[in-house]
């Protein structure tokens, strides 16, 4: 079966060299795009499309790539809203509120969190996500993050196992033991399940030589590495993870040039998710800057009932380019072609000839409209590839 979809008022293709401009985007007027066993078989003009089997007339909307979000915690129960109400009215974040989920998740069962993940899959399908990325983390046991990582597998094939999110509070007089429990019995059930290994490498979580154990324990085991840093403060999170040349590290909030300069030499992408500065009343870290020295940027929204609880790309998109110096076109391009670089693929984030035909019609005739109309539910309609 093929499917055309036709009309289409403005196309981001993520293609500089589609649009003939070399624009960032590689914008069309007036075009079309053919779809056929869940890959995008042609992109042209509208007038010239070829004849599909089904058509979906986009009546002049823009279409872009589907979001990619390449950093969530979905797998996780209870509800942090009290601590949220606390630091609004003043208390600052810390990461101990972990812990709290942490209970309440290894308290839930297998169904009850696997119905958490549906629901908040299908909350970021419909505000255009196509492809999500799922943590562990808040099992912080051997059985826990196993199956932590056996239900977000029944989501996405982007899985990450972070045993080391915090100390559980059973090893808080034993650290030491505790990364010995990660890169061993606990990596060993996890792996499995896992394409990715991450470290919280920051003051209270994990420090650069234990986040350098336990991230080499993952890669002996199959897992690429990527990191949580400087979200809290400087550290050596971001210079440590281009040094080992990470495909990502997220956060990059408080950011010397030297780490800038080391992200762009080592190709590293930098994540950066503005929906935890807009809760946790932190500074937000500059894109600008970023883009300017040549660092690839991606936008996630680390959706987590603590100290994020969003799960709307369109939210962050418009919050990167009002906070964070980005332009409606870098930000897009962030939250689609970026988070592809970050999760290491090639196959999602553009549509382009062999691309995974995944698609948000927009109830807006540009792609400008994510920013400049923040809060409008503004995804029209969201086509994934089967």
């Amino acid at each position: 079966m093929s499917l055309l979809v036709t009309n289409i008022g403005e196309l981001v293709t993520n293609d500089p060299a589609a649009a003939g401009s070399g624009d960032l985007l590689g914008v069309r007027s007036d075009a079309a795009v053919v779809v056929e066993d869940g890959l995008v078989s042609w992109v042209g003009a509208a007038a010239d499309a070829p004849a599909a089997d089904d058509v979906v007339d986009a009546g002049g909307r823009a279409v872009i790539p589907g979001f990619v979000d390449s950093h969530s915690h979905l797998v996780f129960a209870g509800d942090r809203a009290q601590e949220f109400r606390a630091r609004m009215a003043g208390e600052s974040y810390a990461a101990g509120g972990i812990r709290t989920t942490v209970a309440a998740t290894r308290a839930a069962t297998d169904d009850e969190l696997a119905a958490g993940v549906a629901r908040h899959v299908d909350e970021m399908r419909r505000q255009g996500t196509t492809t999500v990325e799922i943590k562990s983390g808040y099992g912080l046991s051997v059985d826990d993050e196993a199956r932590s990582l056996r239900v977000a597998r029944g989501f996405t094939d982007e899985t990450t196992f972070l045993g080391a999110h915090v100390v559980p509070p059973e090893y808080a007089d034993d650290p030491a033991g505790y990364v010995a429990l990660v890169t061993g019995p606990m990596l060993a059930a996890a792996a499995p399940y896992a394409r990715w290994i991450d470290v919280f490498c920051e003051r209270g979580a994990f420090d650069a030589d234990q986040a350098r154990t336990i991230l080499a324990a993952g890669e002996a085991a199959g897992l690429r590495g990527r990191l949580h840093a400087n979200q809290l403060g400087p550290g050596p999170g971001v210079a440590l993870a281009a040094e080992l040349g990470l495909t990502a590290v997220d956060h990059c909030t408080y950011l010397s040039d030297d780490d800038v300069h080391a992200l762009r030499d080592a190709g590293t992408v930098a994540t950066l998710l503005p929906g935890v500065e807009f809760s946790t009343r932190q500074p937000y870290p500059s894109g600008r800057r970023l883009v300017d020295a040549g660092v690839t940027v991606a936008l996630a929204s680390d959706c987590n009932p603590g100290s994020c609880y969003t799960s709307s790309l369109p939210f962050c998109i418009a919050l990167a380019v009002r906070e964070m110096g980005m332009t409606p076109a870098e930000a897009v391009w962030a939250a689609t072609a970026g988070g592809a670089a970050a999760l290491g693929r090639t196959d999602v984030g553009s549509l382009v000839v062999g691309s995974r035909a995944d698609l948000i019609l927009l109830d807006a005739p540009s792609h400008v409209h994510l920013a400049y109309r923040p809060g409008v539910p503004l995804v029209a309609r969201t086509l994934v590839s089967a």
